[in-house]
């Protein structure tokens, strides 16, 4: 599950200070920490953090009963930047908005990765939702089948399965109710292939 930028630098100060101290800090420690005064706000963080499986609280009731989990969902959070709202349905612009999430290291791609917001329910069937997040790895060249951020016409943004046919690029949607989107090849730039995708439950 992805973290939001605090829970990722609340994450890493928990480890961090546990490590040193060989306990946790309290939440009021947290709190100072980070400029936080209210100890409800902390608690919330904290507690989004065990709801998602990155801390867990060894005794009940204790000043200090946080511990980090190990495993697979420890690995340090790395941020990278939420660009905007790509169209799963007709393209729409994509608008940078100054965001950022953090992911498990393992999230990333091999090159340069970001994220988009996707409006639409053009790819139901590949399980991409109307308000999910999707995980980009940047690429200018795609694979027949592969799900990806194509640009069109330099300005509009749209996340489709991809087909070349010759100089022919059909955008293709996971959606039966839906028709493909043909372009010649000149009108369509590849920004990146779909590598993950983010929900909120």
């Amino acid at each position: 599950m992805s973290l939001t930028r605090r829970q990722a630098e609340i994450l890493d100060f928990i480890r961090a200070f546990s490590a040193e101290n060989h306990y946790a800090p309290t939440l009021q420690e947290i709190g100072d920490r980070f400029g936080l005064s209210s100890v409800a706000t902390v608690h919330k963080h904290v507690s989004q953090l065990v709801g998602k499986g990155y801390l867990k609280r060894e005794r009940r009731n204790a000043s200090r009963d946080l511990a980090v989990v190990t495993g697979g969902r420890d690995a340090a959070a790395v941020l990278i930047p939420l660009l905007g709202t790509v169209a799963a349905g007709m393209p729409i612009e994509a608008l940078p908005e100054a965001e950022e999430i953090a992911l498990p290291e393992q999230w990333l791609g091999r090159r340069r990765t970001f994220a988009l917001r996707v409006r639409g329910d053009s790819m139901i069937e590949e399980q991409i939702r109307d308000g999910d997040v999707v995980v980009v790895e940047e690429r200018e060249t795609a694979r027949n089948g592969e799900t990806v951020i194509a640009l069109v016409d330099g300005e509009n943004a749209t996340v489709k399965q991809y087909h070349r046919q010759g100089a022919l690029i059909r955008l293709v949607p996971a959606n039966p109710r839906l028709s493909p989107l043909e372009y010649d090849e000149a009108r369509v730039r590849i920004q990146g292939v779909v590598i993950g995708v983010l929900r909120r439950f």
